[in-house]
């Protein structure tokens, strides 16, 4: 009886898929979301910063993504940040008069 070695390919599962990735198409994949994901994190990094710096900016967002700010809000408020919706929302209604 001859022993057959099993291919690479078949470890990975071909025989139940068919199919096995590449392992350089795998790893160029795993840079691409680990770069999404580093950009996002990013991304909302800098939203929060200028909402946190600039209350016109928060304005905007108010007309704009009311949910939005309201997840800052939240934010602020269970790290122990509290008031600032309500000083925002006294200046806001102070301009309109």
């Amino acid at each position: 009886m001859r022993y057959q070695l099993l291919r690479p390919r078949q470890v990975l599962g071909e025989a139940e898929t068919g199919y096995a990735m590449n392992p350089l198409l795998a790893k160029k994949l795993f840079k691409g979301i680990l770069l999404m994901e580093v950009l996002g994190v990013v991304g909302a990094y800098m939203l929060y910063y200028k909402m946190d710096t600039s209350q016109d900016f928060r304005q905007k967002m108010n007309r704009r993504y009311p949910s939005i700010l309201e997840v800052y809000y939240k934010c602020n408020e269970w790290s122990g940040i509290y008031g600032i919706k309500e000083s925002d929302q006294e200046t806001w209604l102070s301009s309109k008069n």
